[in-house]
């Protein structure tokens, strides 16, 4: 078995790229099963498809596959379909990994070392949201399993050993610190969030501490959007009031599953008209897209991307670097512990075999043993014929392979056996 990854990120694909292979929570099963199906057709044995676990957030969409021979061609072909773009311009945004380089990547995404914000923590959750799905949909098999119960521990290890945590400034808290910078007291403005997942809950804990004037969430299930609104002290709103209401806060954060915007340019446009033209700052946490792209145009619009909030969550170098290497260590260490594991599971199969075979001369000589004590052998003639029994049984075909072959195989095979049976006792 080998592993491998195909996948696209912050770093190698732009965002509306990103968002026509954002797949939601509750998507992610039936799109597991539509791949393993797809490869299941194309390989040999059609009941061989290979394990598959699929993640995917607002910056990063991954395949991470298991089976007897990788086929990262196949398997880009169809997420390029799935995306509805060609296989070039899609390899030309995607990164392939195999073997230690995708469990590597796997230790590295867990552990927040991959992400835009270094050592972010959400990534974790995900993660383990994605291997649930893959479980779920029969997708998760002995060696995936393997690769991400390693790459939890690692992540753990990280983050208990290094300093990589306190160096992360999470996307809610930069948006607050760019949001303070347009508004002099964040106390005097009203905020709406749009969505109640776990981002816009989040976020809505940062802007909270700020003591906004109000505070509104919207949410296309109301019964989720208020229980959200409910722990804020905030007001709930439906989806639809949103164009009437838009003008009335200064501050909008969205972050919904939606494939289609959900504020567009005109909403926005009348939005600055009612207000006079007083600024909003808007943040879109979503992928793809909940705002308008064109909205960015507009003047006393302040709207950030996942994207464009990079340059805001930089630290330290130095402190970074510092805590980068020590959970690169650690990681090193988890990836040569995985690769030992794939490389032992290819004696699994030989190691059942020589113990089926023993147990099988066993029971033969058992049996043998226990006829002669019947017909009332001495205790001795049938243990010494036990013995005798599994000896021969056990060095028949030693011996058979020492007499045949030429010379050169004669003496590799000497090698072989003295290794394995005249090794001394320490």
């Amino acid at each position: 078995m080998t592993v491998w990854a195909l996948g696209i990120n912050h770093t190698t694909a732009p965002l509306d790229l990103r968002g026509r292979f954002a797949f939601a929570l509750d998507q992610l099963q039936p799109t597991l099963l539509s791949l393993r199906d797809a490869m299941s057709h194309r390989s040999a044995s059609a009941s061989q498809a290979p394990e598959a676990t699929l993640l995917s957030t607002c910056n990063r969409t991954e395949i991470y596959l298991s089976s007897a021979t990788p086929d990262v061609d196949m398997t880009l072909d169809w997420m390029a379909r799935t995306g509805g773009v060609s296989p070039s311009l899609l390899r030309s945004h995607s990164y392939s990994l195999h073997g230690d380089g995708a469990a590597r990547h796997a230790f590295r995404v867990a552990s927040g070392l991959d992400s835009m914000v270094l050592g972010e923590p959400q990534i974790l959750g995900q993660m383990k949201s994605a291997v649930r799905a893959a479980e779920e949909a029969g997708a998760l098999g002995t060696t995936l399993h393997q690769l991400f119960q390693r790459s939890f521990a690692v992540a753990k290890e990280v983050r208990t050993s290094t300093e990589i945590g306190s160096h992360s400034i999470s996307m809610a808290a930069a948006a607050v610190r760019l949001a303070s910078q347009l508004f002099e007291d964040l106390a005097r403005t009203k905020v709406l969030f749009i969505g109640a997942g776990e981002m816009i809950e989040l976020a809505a804990t940062h802007f909270a501490a700020k003591k906004p004037a109000h505070i509104a969430i919207a949410n296309r299930t109301l019964e989720r959007g208020e229980k959200l609104a409910t722990h804020f002290g905030a007001e709930a709103l439906k989806l639809a009031d949103l164009p009437a209401r838009l003008h009335e806060f200064d501050i909008i954060i969205s972050c919904t599953a939606s494939s289609l915007p959900i504020i567009g340019l005109g909403a926005v446009e009348r939005a600055l008209k009612a207000r006079r033209h007083h600024p909003i700052f808007m943040v879109d946490l979503a992928v793809p897209r909940d705002i308008e792209p064109e909205v960015q145009a507009l003047e006393d619009v302040y709207l950030y991307t996942v994207d464009d909030l990079a340059t805001a969550v930089q630290t330290a170098q130095a402190n970074r670097q510092a805590a980068v290497a020590q959970a690169e260590a650690i990681i090193d260490t988890g990836v040569q512990g995985f690769m030992s594991w794939m490389n032992q599971r290819g004696t699994v199969p030989l190691i059942q075999q020589l113990h089926s075979q023993a147990d099988a001369w066993r029971a033969q000589e058992l049996a043998r043993a226990r006829k002669m004590l019947a017909r009332g052998d001495s205790v001795d003639e049938v243990l010494e014929a036990l013995s005798r029994g599994i000896t021969q049984k056990m060095l028949h075909g030693t011996m058979a392979e020492l007499h045949t072959g030429d010379a050169l195989q004669r003496e590799r095979t000497a090698q072989t056996v003295s290794k394995l049976f005249l090794r001394k006792e320490r």
